[in-house]
């Protein structure tokens, strides 16, 4: 029966690629993708699930041909195959909601262990996608899961999900930034002499050196006889 409903919510989804796939499909090492977000030359992810980037195959499309990187016919076939029912989706199109395990379990009022442990039991929809090792479902495969197992559903978080309200999440993973700017510091104060009736003019000079942040080595004069 679970199944069945499964099968009648089913909808198509647009191709989505985290940095395993967009390896993959270039024929680099992962870390080559992570290095590419990092420098500019990937953009902004068009999706963020928790806390993970993920791009549309559109978006990752654009570098094919660039600076020698290339996406052969035979690697984009594969990947369009991995994914049954999927579609080229433009950038600024709706997208489905996705979900990923930290999402679920906000839909659900359970915690994220809850949600993995229902995952590995199979007492939870099979995810509509496995990329870079993370599991991810359209939210409505996790309303209709739920209704068929008569589990509760936090219809508030629904809402704010489908309104794309979500709470701010920082994607995992280093991001490059520009190096500060390092203010010189202030070169120290050349050595100045006072006599004994020059009082104001050393508490002055003293005052403007501390304010420096220097310290001040005082060494007395003798006069000679």
């Amino acid at each position: 029966m679970i199944e069945k409903v499964r099968r009648m919510t089913a909808v198509r989804k647009p191709y989505l690629l985290g940095h395993a796939e967009i390896a993959a499909l270039y024929g680099v090492e992962r870390q080559t993708s992570q290095k590419w977000r990092a420098d500019g030359t990937l953009p902004d992810p068009d999706l963020l699930v928790s806390g993970n980037p993920y791009w549309l195959l559109t978006t990752v499309l654009k570098l094919n041909g660039v600076g020698g990187r290339e996406a052969t016919a035979q690697r984009l076939a594969a990947f369009e195959a991995g994914t049954p029912g999927g579609y080229r989706a433009k950038p600024k199109a709706s997208l489905p909601v996705i979900l990923g395990i930290t999402e679920v379990a906000q839909v659900l009022g359970r915690d994220k262990q809850a949600v993995s442990r229902w995952r590995h039991r199979k007492q939870l929809a099979d995810a509509d996608y496995v990329l870079s090792g993370s599991p991810l479902w359209l939210l409505d495969t996790v309303l209709a899961d739920a209704r068929a197992r008569d589990r509760a559903v936090r219809h508030e978080e629904v809402e704010r999900l489908r309104t794309r309200e979500r709470g701010s999440q920082k994607p995992r993973g280093r991001t490059s930034k520009p190096p500060e700017a390092r203010t010189q510091p202030s070169p120290p104060p050349v050595p100045r002499t006072f006599t004994r009736d020059q009082g104001d003019e050393a508490e002055a000079f003293l005052a403007a050196v501390f304010a420096q942040g220097f310290s001040v080595v005082i060494r007395p004069k003798r006069q000679k006889p």
